[in-house]
């Protein structure tokens, strides 16, 4: 049997298709407005089924019929209060992951599944869908890598947990977080005294948390421009003096313990503590920043201090609020959208601060958020990559499967996910991306590009085919009966009824409103096409179609 993907390389060309495979842009234009009959009304709504549609896809990892019905009767606002008033999922972590044998080579591949397995799961079928889409914004800015599987399911739920909180809050439970202590170091750092021969204090986890998770390394303006001195160079947030008092600021946290048969590992679950010494901790006075932090402190208290001065920081504002909106909207907001997110990240309205409830809501809200929900009304600029993850979880959702995807080599299995954003794996505290990425030889903002390229690419082609319908692949029988994918309701429609295929594909992924050039061209190829069954022939055109620039930027 023929791969999608290779059946599909033949045929590209022939269908002229390729320049649109290769024009994957923020500026790329916009697609044409819906023809008559393309979007049908629901009888009361508040939203139009492409306004619903397509905050379906700002909101969560993929529209569903359910999804866009509800957003449709209830309107965007008040299905964000709904969703507010939503517990969290969260992952429960067995014992057999917290425990397993580190030498035992099934044992610790069984265990290292387990989070991306959670992740996909929440992904795919979580209510709190707005919870975890924030929760994955947060992680691809606030990450950490590979390591101990029950510490990175722990830190997840942490940002889970804390989605829709205090954005102060959300930065204390990630510097006590063990796995983050781990990751960065701050469980070592210690300052030099009698007591502690060789101790130094572990700058790692303080340089970060001001560069990567709070404020930036140059000032800025609300609306995100850069300030800069009189000969025009960008003005440092802090200095190499501000990391080592942040970081002697820091000292004196240690990772909770227990023991297990294989070794000791942190209850990564708990948070760190202080250490009962004093002399673990510098309790000097300070200055970071030009602020002072006074003598005597006890870690606790000097981290709250420590907290409320960055939240205290002109920079917090635009700099969490920017990583927000790219992650939620748009990568390359204007100054303007930037600017009005910035205030309510400063003040709620009700004098609080880095209150997420209110900056997530007023990010969806936005007039520039809002504004594409009419066809066409959006900027040229406006809109951001589908991110390799997104995309995937996108079509998995549109095809109402539950579950992820498992692919084996011998006694070693792992869950299928893009390889260029394994979602429990970026490649550094740097994470997928930066949010100050931008197309090469332009000036926007597009950081998702930086991981779509021509391996992403292939996998969106075919990918699918091989883990669910290759008889070559060991695990392919099995990813069809626990996935749960619906593949017979749009092979039936492609046998039986090609057009209203198409208007099926439409309805999932396009809003109602496929581009009449991309329907004609998926319409000659399936002409022009058989397959071995009608599941392989809908499963290519569906990943045919979703490879296209239509799908792949968020618009």
């Amino acid at each position: 049997m023929m791969d999608g993907w290779h059946r599909l390389r033949q045929t590209l060309a022939w269908a002229g298709l390729t320049p649109l495979l290769l024009a994957c842009s923020p500026q790329a234009s916009a697609p044409p407005a819906p023809s008559a009959g393309q979007v049908k009304p629901v009888a009361g709504a508040q939203m139009t089924y492409y306004a619903a549609a397509r905050a379906a896809e700002q909101v969560s990892f993929g529209a569903t019929p359910a999804l866009v019905a509800e957003l449709s009767q209830k309107g965007l606002a008040a299905w964000i209060d709904a969703q507010f008033a939503l517990p969290a999922s969260t992952a429960v972590s067995p014992s057999w992951v917290r425990y397993f044998d580190g030498n035992n080579e099934v044992a610790s591949n069984r265990a290292g599944n387990v989070p991306v397995d959670q992740f996909w799961r929440r992904a795919l079928t979580a209510p709190d869908q707005l919870r975890q889409r924030v929760a994955w914004a947060l992680f691809q800015y606030i990450p950490v890598a590979q390591g101990q599987p029950n510490g990175q399911l722990q830190y997840y739920n942490m940002l889970i947990n804390n989605a829709f909180g205090t954005y102060g809050q959300l930065l204390r439970e990630v510097t006590v977080q063990p796995m983050m202590g781990w990751y960065l170091n701050n469980e070592t750092n210690r300052p030099p005294s009698p007591e502690c021969l060789g101790c130094t204090p572990n700058e790692n986890y303080a340089r970060e948390l001001m560069q990567l998770f709070s404020i930036g390394v140059v000032q800025l303006n609300s609306d995100g421009s850069v300030i800069r001195d009189a000969g025009g160079k960008p003005r440092e947030s802090y200095t190499q003096k501000d990391v080592e008092a942040l970081a002697r600021a820091l000292t004196g946290w240690r990772n909770p313990w227990d023991t297990d048969p294989n070794g000791k590992m942190a209850d990564f679950d708990q948070r760190m503590t202080p250490e009962p010494q004093a002399f673990f901790h510098d309790s000097t006075a300070k200055v970071v920043m030009g602020m002072p932090l006074a003598a005597g402190m006890s870690p606790d208290t000097e981290l709250d201090a420590v907290i409320a001065l960055l939240m205290q920081h002109p920079n917090v504002a635009p700099f969490v609020s920017l990583r927000l909106i790219q992650h939620l909207v748009t990568s390359n907001p204007t100054p303007a959208y930037l600017s009005r997110i910035s205030a309510v990240f400063r003040n709620n309205g009700k004098g609080v601060a880095g209150d997420l409830r209110a900056v997530v809501k007023a990010i969806l809200l936005d007039p520039e958020a809002r504004a594409g929900d009419v066809p066409g009304q959006q900027s040229r600029q406006f809109g951001k990559f589908r991110e390799p993850v997104q995309w995937l979880s996108a079509l998995m959702r549109g095809l109402a499967c539950s579950a992820p995807m498992y692919s084996t080599n011998g006694s070693t299995q792992w869950v299928v996910s893009p390889p260029g954003q394994p979602p429990n794996a970026p490649a550094s505290v740097f994470s997928f991306y930066q949010a100050t990425d931008r197309v090469p030889g332009s000036n926007l903002l597009a950081p998702e590009q930086k991981i779509v390229g021509t391996m992403e690419m292939n996998n969106r082609f075919g990918n699918l085919n091989w883990h669910l319908l290759d008889s070559n692949n060991p695990a392919s029988a099995s990813n069809r009966a626990s996935s749960g994918c619906d593949l017979a309701t749009p092979a039936a429609l492609l046998q039986n009824d090609p057009g209203g295929f198409l208007d099926w594909v439409s309805q999932r992924w396009f809003r109602g409103a496929m581009p009449p050039t991309l329907r004609s061209k998926m319409a000659l190829l399936m002409q022009a096409e058989s397959w071995a069954s009608g599941e392989e022939g809908a499963l290519t055109m569906i990943q045919f179609a979703l490879a296209s620039p239509y799908f792949g930027a968020i618009r």
